[in-house]
């Protein structure tokens, strides 16, 4: 009998420990679940995209292609600064100081505006970053929620054997004991088949700025980008094939390897609202998702860097 109330004994004192650790979970979780990624303000960017039509702007600038690859023609337009390098290009043909101070002033503003993209190619990566960040906070929680639980399972199925084969022994009764064996493997099976559960637990997660959704939706404007990225991310010339956008790529992978091709379990998942509860696995696609983008927003500095180096070969 005294081996019976060591059993429970012990069984009691590692579920309150387990039972103390999901409070203090708990408490934690609170604080995720109001973003804190966001900008402390709303920037009110200009609402006007560059132009789509890629084909005509690079034949309005024809001249440019000797010294500007097609995507730094495409980004000068969208910067807004093709009459600045035009200007550069009537200007070294006067070799004098006044020419010279001209160009170093309009190569001034070009990179005045080059510093503006970088700047925000800087934040929207940083945010796709904490976002992902969050949101492994909190799978990292589900997963522990579910580890718990699986547990205590395992441990009531270890008590509740042990305590009918000590019961069983102590039992002179040959039915009783036989009784007290049956009923001591059923209820042990009864719990290890309810750590079974494919899906495991949910936690309730908000995020009414869902970058993510925007992605999804793919239209030609988004509140939550500045236009000069939402630019970048949707024409097709700065994509590697130029067949598709990059996030038009990027929607292909999610539907292949986040939704399996199933496209109306996307439109409706959870990973694209204002929030809701979110399995473990929900979760772990959308950090998946967010430092995809935060990679795919990193590699337009590249593009970038090649329009600075066709600028100082306009200048040489």
């Amino acid at each position: 009998m005294n081996k019976l109330i060591y059993f429970f004994v012990i069984g009691g004192l590692m579920s309150s420990c387990v039972s103390k650790k999901n409070q203090a979970i708990q408490q934690n979780i609170l604080t995720l679940r109001d973003s804190y990624c966001k900008a402390p303000f709303q920037y009110n960017y200009t609402s006007k995209v560059p132009s789509y039509n890629s084909d005509s702007i690079l034949i309005a600038n024809q001249n440019l292609k000797g010294t500007f690859t097609d995507q730094s023609i495409l980004i000068l337009n969208a910067l807004d600064n093709l009459d600045e390098v035009h200007r550069i290009i009537e200007l070294k043909k006067d070799s004098s100081l006044t020419s010279q101070v001209k160009i170093l002033q309009l190569k001034s503003k070009i990179n005045s505006k080059i510093t503006i993209a970088l700047t925000e190619l800087d934040a929207v990566a940083a945010e796709f970053d904490c976002e992902g960040e969050r949101v492994a906070q909190i799978g990292n929680y589900v997963d522990n929620l579910n580890d718990s639980k699986n547990n205590k399972l395992i441990l009531y199925s270890i008590i509740a054997g042990a305590a009918a084969s000590i019961a069983g022994g102590i039992v002179k009764d040959e039915g009783w004991s036989n009784a007290i064996d049956i009923s001591g493997g059923v209820l042990g099976a009864g719990f290890g088949l309810a750590t079974l559960n494919p899906k495991g637990r949910k936690v309730e997660f908000i995020h009414h700025r869902n970058l993510l959704r925007d992605i999804w939706k793919g239209k030609l404007e988004s509140s939550n980008f500045p236009p000069f990225i939402w630019y970048m991310y949707t024409e097709k010339k700065f994509s590697n094939k130029e067949n598709h956008s990059i996030i038009e790529n990027m929607k292909e992978r999610w539907l292949h390897y986040q939704f399996d091709e199933d496209k109306e379990e996307a439109d409706h998942s959870v990973i694209f609202s204002d929030g809701g509860y979110y399995r473990a696995n929900d979760l772990h696609n959308r950090a998946a998702m967010l430092n995809q983008m935060q990679s795919a927003t990193r590699t337009i500095n590249q593009n970038i860097n090649y329009l600075l180096l066709d600028l100082d070969k306009l200048i040489l």
